[in-house]
């Protein structure tokens, strides 16, 4: 029986596609620089778990994601200092095979039960960049808590637990608190748990005001548009959503002017009563749109399943001078 191929050795076809992917990302995202910035990025990765282990996936099997497409993956994650990413089912050993060792990921268990998916909660980060610092915990609402307690979306507790880590970059400390918002039936299933996260998010950051730590809260929210009652929910407690990722596709499905507002990546803003200062600078930010550049001769569907149906969010910080 013939052994798997190599995934540290493409064949040229796929070495040239990456290429221009490669080039393709080089004129979207900045580049990192020494102890100057930081680009913190989310991805909602459509099913990240089981893979074909070849270049090319053949037809009617499944699943479709192949080790070209693991590629085309860490070359969009490579690019940022750390990554949370959404809707991990599997282990990621094929994905930090190609990162490289200077890569490292911090994850959560399966979230068992029917609104858990199976899914996992994770971050990549580039060891030469950020290192995690004195915090990785899963948040949980207190018993007594009511508001965010629903039959749909939570038992007591998050459907899937968000997940929060601290890490450190050239001096300056910043809590990443992501998490998958379960879609529920209806828009209004969802409302509950946003306003559970935005109620404990505020709660945390009003206990570290003053210690400068950087609170940052990224992942899938399913928030269908600006201003509708999930967006409310989410906003109640003062998370601001990143300015820079205003009114940009959040899926490959989404219609010009009739963009989703799934994704995020928001903190608490300067002048709020009792909510830390952020010291780092929001500068840039932005949205990879992938679609063209991978989708070959497949359909937006097909490339949902070898990439994502989501695009990757970023925001670029400026790390102050020490």
């Amino acid at each position: 029986m013939a052994s798997d191929p190599d995934i540290l050795a493409p064949p040229q076809a796929v070495t040239s596609r990456l290429a221009h992917w490669e080039e393709r990302v080089d004129g979207v995202v900045p580049a990192k620089t020494d102890s100057t910035n930081l680009l913190v990025a989310t991805w909602n990765l459509r099913a990240f778990g089981d893979l074909t282990k070849a270049w090319k996936t053949p037809e009617g099997v499944s699943p479709k994601r192949n080790f070209a497409d693991i590629h085309a993956i860490a070359t969009m994650i490579r690019r940022f200092d750390v990554v949370a990413v959404q809707e991990v089912r599997g282990n990621l050993r094929y994905l930090l095979k190609v990162l490289g060792e200077d890569w490292a990921f911090i994850l959560t268990d399966v979230t068992l039960g029917k609104d858990g998916n199976n899914e996992r909660l994770a971050f990549l980060f580039d060891t030469r960049r950020v290192k995690p610092s004195d915090l990785a915990c899963e948040l949980v609402v207190p018993l007594e808590q009511e508001t965010g307690v629903s039959a749909s979306g939570l038992e007591r507790q998050f459907a899937r637990t968000p997940y929060a880590v601290s890490f450190l970059s050239s001096g300056q400390t910043f809590t990443l608190i992501t998490l998958h918002v379960d879609y529920g039936d209806t828009a209004a299933d969802r409302v509950p748990e946003l306003k559970a996260i935005a109620k404990w998010l505020a709660g945390w950051a009003e206990q570290e005001f003053g210690l400068d730590h950087n609170l940052i809260a990224l992942g899938d929210f399913n928030i269908d548009r600006v201003g509708d009652p999930l967006f409310e929910a989410f906003t109640s407690t003062g998370l601001t959503p990143a300015p820079q990722l205003a009114d940009l596709p959040r899926t490959i499905f989404d219609k010009p002017g009739a963009a989703h507002f799934y994704d995020q990546i928001a903190w608490f803003t300067k002048g709020q009563q009792h909510r830390p200062v952020m010291n780092l600078e929001a500068v840039t930010g932005g949205q990879v749109d992938f679609v063209d550049a991978l989708q070959g001769d497949g359909t937006r569907n097909d490339l949902s399943w070898h990439i994502s149906d989501h695009s990757p969010l970023w925001v670029e910080f400026a790390i102050p001078a020490a």
